[in-house]
């Protein structure tokens, strides 16, 4: 196995592995909400490091390589298009959850994988 798809794996399971469970997470259903939390913050979790922007950017890195994408809010979900490293991860709509110091984001509507990041 090649040495970039070790890392693929591993980024793969940090987007999709939950880490251990925050205290009192609130479903953020306003996409000013979500954007108040996170402007200006960088989404950070094992071997990733985000950005996401009020004019429905993404960027960042996971693990050696750069995660570029968009992102908009419909129906009260958080839906993004991401990239990592050249490979197209897709389109999702997902359920944010959050405290103010951590964020969690919920594949499938709130009924997939969950992925949890601190908000610094």
């Amino acid at each position: 196995m090649s040495n970039r798809i070790v890392a693929a794996v591993a980024v793969a399971a940090a987007f999709l592995v939950p880490q251990a469970a925050a205290a009192e997470l609130k479903r953020i259903e306003d996409k000013s909400e979500f954007v108040r939390l996170v402007e200006g913050k960088t989404l950070s979790r094992p071997l990733v490091r985000l950005n996401v922007t009020s004019d429905g950017k993404i960027s960042g890195r996971g693990a050696t390589w750069d995660v570029t994408g968009s992102w908009d809010w419909k129906n009260g979900f958080f839906c993004r298009d991401l990239n990592w490293g050249g490979d197209d991860l897709g389109y999702n709509c997902q359920a944010v959850l959050a405290n103010g110091s951590e964020m969690r984001f919920i594949a499938d509507q709130g009924a997939g994988q969950a992925a949890d990041f601190r908000l610094r």
